[in-house]
């Protein structure tokens, strides 16, 4: 009897043995495939193109979602607490490349994340970020596709848009280091062209109905400048609507928000950046090391017009802008 109990618990022991062999086989062949996990700070138009352009590029650079390759989207919808532990989930998931989708995403991403890839994109100053301090030759494990918006370009825009602008409104989120620095570009180089600049934060969306009232009341300002801000992008119909009640043109800087009722812009394509970022992350896959891998911009923006909103709005398009692509709002 007690040969029969040694030999079945041998067995067993074998057949656990086995089935513990085959578990760790499935782990390894899970991880076979590379891992990318996408951190969106939070939904609107502009974002939304850079994260589909990311995964059309991967794609077509041979990484296709599900098949040889896992790919894992978050969104934390503008929420500090819900970037915490999206990063941390990245960290535990060993994720070969870990993705932050502006500013915010990608600093969350590098305070949690070192001993793996990092890329930012659509980030307007990673330097002044403090996510990287050499954009020639990043070091450690963070690198990434910048958004810098030819601000030089945007300003010329305005000018030959509204000839007689006099006083140029500027709104931007005090909290959003990238649209900070635009916006404070900006007035640098309105006031250098002797153009007289009023500035208006806002700390949320919730902020943006008053303030912008309060930004074009009693014609205090020509146009309106916005730079590329998160938040405010994710609530341009509130400004929108303000602006035009008070028939006051507004330049933003990125396409996205130009479709949802700025008039025009000098403009960096979200859908580029998405597709450059998709690039580098391939790059990276196969094998580039971080510090092979310097940052990137688009250098140039490309004029777009909402024809419907300067119709409306009773401006007339430059005719060094006639051939400059045209879009509606909705």
């Amino acid at each position: 009897m007690n040969k029969k109990i040694i030999a079945s618990l041998l067995v067993l022991t074998g057949m656990l043995g086995v089935a513990g062999y085959t578990e760790v086989k499935k782990e390894q062949v899970a991880r076979e495939k590379p891992v990318v996990g996408i951190l969106q700070f939070m939904k609107h138009p502009a974002l939304d193109e850079i994260h589909r352009g990311i995964e059309d590029e991967l794609a077509k650079e041979g990484f296709e979602k599900g098949k040889n390759i896992e790919i894992d989207y978050q969104n934390a919808q503008g929420d500090q607490s819900n970037l915490k532990t999206m990063a941390t989930r990245f960290s535990n998931e060993d994720a070969d490349v870990s993705v932050g989708i502006a500013t915010p995403a990608a600093v969350a991403l590098a305070n949690t994340i070192s001993d793996k890839t990092v890329v930012f994109s659509g980030i307007t100053d990673p330097v002044g970020s403090k996510l990287i301090k050499n954009e020639a030759k990043p070091e450690k494990n963070i690198t990434g596709i910048s958004g810098k918006a030819p601000l030089k370009d945007q300003l010329k825009l305005i000018q030959d848009f509204m000839p007689q602008l006099k006083t140029l409104g500027v709104v931007y989120t005090s909290s959003d280091d990238s649209a900070s620095t635009e916006a404070k570009q900006m007035i640098e180089l309105a006031e250098a062209a002797g153009i007289k600049v009023k500035a208006y934060t806002i700390t949320s969306s919730n902020d943006l109905n008053q303030t912008s009232q309060q930004m074009v009341a009693n014609g205090q300002v020509d146009a309106v400048f916005v730079p590329t801000d998160n938040t405010i992008a994710g609530a341009m119909p509130t400004l929108i609507k303000n602006t035009n009640d008070a028939k006051v043109p507004v330049f933003p800087t990125v396409d996205t928000m130009v479709e949802a009722g700025g008039v025009a812009a000098s403009s960096i394509n979200q859908r580029e950046l998405g597709t450059m970022t998709g690039k580098m992350i391939a790059k990276n896959l196969r094998g580039e090391k971080v510090e092979d891998l310097p940052v990137e911009a688009i250098e140039k923006g490309t004029p777009i017009i909402n024809q419907k909103q300067a119709d409306d709005l009773g401006i007339k398009i430059p005719d060094a802008y006639k051939d400059a692509k045209r879009v509606d709002k909705e």
